[in-house]
């Protein structure tokens, strides 16, 4: 097995080549690239169109570097695959065609197609998944010659990340507006989704639909500025002031984020760390980058420090959706002591008190 692993992928001598995989570096891209290898093309390709573009990407490149894969790593592979699988349940695995199916024996397939279009998730529509796939340039003339509340619409149902080049990429004069408008949306009317649907595809016409989807919003407009070169952020920051000061404001506070901790002073940081709990920090500090986590360790007694890092040392594969939520813990924990003046918060905007 290991030899049809291997060849699946030297057919490009160009990759550097991975040999020797040892249990102590196997990543948890690299289990999953090993494993996806050794599925057939079908059921692979059947994985890979179930996850996030970035996952795709990351895992394609996991599996171009493992090149030379042994039989004990093949091994260790499973091992730990079926020791995961087995604290898990099939349930909300195609849940989508479960609750259809049941619903249509349930009512009739017409009476279930109308109580589908009102339970429905909004943001799990196809058609809307996807801006998931298209790059920044892409989006940005797309909505070009568009009214800015589409623009709004738009960027508020894709990754901040995204959206913030997207932001940059549009005519500068709107660029506040558009922040405006995110926080100031609200709900979504179903009318402004079909308007959405309709730049994305010109294929099938399904039933309109009058639900309504609650997205946009400060923290998704911090989100958006987060990810804005500092000039435009300080731009579209000054002009949000001259419209409405306390919303602008409310903006700056939400755009402190975890990364923005090893812009914190020492004294405040650690009185933020000795203020959360154990299993909090293992995995936020696990997930963070090796410079904040260095800082992080400064700030603590040399014992504790010693003991987060042997812990960190012997856990196996984390959640990536773990450490964002232990991270984000950190981060409202940083807050809440800014606000009763425990702590100074330092980070993009340096207005933070």
């Amino acid at each position: 097995m290991a030899e049809a692993i291997t060849s699946s992928v030297d057919e490009n001598n160009a990759v550097p080549v991975k040999t020797d995989i040892a249990e102590e570096t196997l990543t948890g891209h690299e289990i999953a690239a090993i494993l996806l290898m050794i599925f057939g093309e079908n059921e692979a390709a059947d994985i890979l169109s179930r996850l996030e573009p970035s996952e795709v990407q990351s895992l394609g490149e996991a599996m171009f570097e493992i090149r030379n894969v042994s039989e004990a790593d093949v091994n260790l592979v499973f091992d730990r695959f079926v020791e995961q699988a087995r604290s898990r349940t099939s349930i909300g695995y195609r849940a989508d065609r479960q609750i259809k199916s049941m619903l249509d024996k349930a009512l009739g397939t017409s009476r279930a197609a109308n109580m589908l279009s009102r339970i429905t998730p909004q943001k799990n529509k196809a058609e809307l998944q996807q801006l998931k796939w298209m790059s920044a340039q892409e989006i940005a003339e797309m909505i070009a010659d568009e009214h800015p509340q589409m623009m709004a619409v738009v960027l508020s149902f894709i990754d901040a990340e995204i959206a913030g080049e997207v932001l940059q990429k549009l005519d500068a004069s709107l660029q506040d507006d558009v922040i405006f408008r995110i926080v100031t949306m609200g709900a979504v009317s179903g009318n402004a989704v079909t308007d959405i649907e309709a730049l994305l595809s010109r294929q099938v016409q399904k039933p309109s639909v009058t639900r309504c989807a609650s997205t946009g919003g400060t923290s998704e407009a911090a989100a958006i500025m987060n990810n804005v070169d500092k000039l435009s952020e300080q731009r579209i920051i000054k002009a949000l002031l001259k419209r409405d000061k306390a919303l602008a404001r409310t903006v700056e506070e939400e755009m402190f984020v975890f990364a923005d901790l090893i812009e914190v002073e020492d004294k405040s940081l650690g009185t933020l760390i000795r203020s959360i709990e154990n299993a909090t920090l293992l995995l936020a500090i696990k997930g963070a980058e090796p410079a904040l986590a260095e800082k992080m360790f400064s700030c603590m007694s040399k014992r504790a420090a010693e003991s987060i890092q042997d812990e960190i040392a012997e856990m196996g594969p984390v959640s990536k959706d773990d450490v964002v939520a232990a991270q984000k813990q950190i981060v409202l924990q940083a807050r809440r002591l800014a606000e009763d003046g425990s702590i100074l918060l330092g980070g993009r905007s340096d207005d933070f008190v």
